[in-house]
């Protein structure tokens, strides 16, 4: 079994367009969709269309949760521009994913952790930086699923990592953003370095999974012109280089 899976889009088109097609290219039995799909000033109105043919195995993240609220006051900037931007349909769609999902029997998707979509899964945040979590903790934030291979998202960054010896679990990064200013649950910065949409790919083999973390180019000029045009000149700069200003 060969499956590709893809994470934080963030209304990135050009990105994921890109990924898909190197997605095609090596071949995969399945793709799966790990959340944050839509949120950000780029094109999350033609990111669902996209997507929703698709029919992939896909579950929702933090920022879907955000930009179903219906108080649009209390919304991010990012949020409120895609829920301002989706189609009826395109809403309905998000409300019917679920928080997490087996694919099989021992590969399980969530979106941050087993528990949360907006905890941190293989990291921890010191001095306002992402710092490796010790085997200890991922352990204990692993401790809810016992599957083999576990997919997870939300921190934007590539990862992986064993929470024991037969238990492996797999961030496969961004596919539209490299860069990032979060505030939860503490004021903390990415920069990733470059712009490139990142994936993963994960192959059961007779010695347990063989995983490929995946890089893949794309035309991110683009992609800043349309967040400065749409009034968002601090994504200009990660986009460009996966770098903050």
């Amino acid at each position: 079994m060969k499956i590709a899976a893809i994470s934080d889009i963030h209304g990135n088109l050009g990105a994921l367009d890109a990924v898909l097609a190197d997605i095609a290219r090596r071949g995969a039995d399945r793709i799966v969709n790990l959340g944050d799909i839509l949120s950000g000033p780029l094109q999350p109105n033609e990111t669902a269309a996209r997507l929703m043919p698709l029919r992939l195995p896909t579950i929702r993240g933090n920022h879907e949760r955000q930009l179903l609220h219906p108080d649009r006051e209390r919304m991010s900037q990012s949020d409120r521009y895609a829920a301002q931007t989706i189609s009826a349909a395109q809403r309905e769609w998000l409300t019917s994913l679920p928080a997490s999902l087996w694919v099989t029997d021992d590969v399980f998707l969530c979106h941050a952790t087993p528990d949360s979509d907006v905890d941190c899964f293989l990291e921890d945040i010191r001095d306002g930086e992402f710092v490796p979590a010790p085997r200890a903790t991922i352990n204990r934030r692993a401790s809810s699923c016992a599957a083999s291979l576990i997919f997870c998202g939300h921190t934007h960054i590539p990862r992986v990592a064993h929470s024991s010896d037969a238990q492996i679990i797999v961030n496969p990064g961004s596919v539209g953003i490299q860069a990032y200013e979060g505030h939860h649950p503490i004021p903390h910065t990415l920069e990733m370095g470059s712009p490139h949409a990142r994936y993963a790919i994960a192959e059961r083999t007779a010695q347990g999974w063989a995983v490929d973390l995946i890089a893949v180019p794309y035309d991110w000029d683009t992609a800043a012109r349309l967040a400065r045009e749409h009034d968002r000149p601090d994504w200009v700069r990660p986009l460009r280089t996966g770098y903050l200003s």
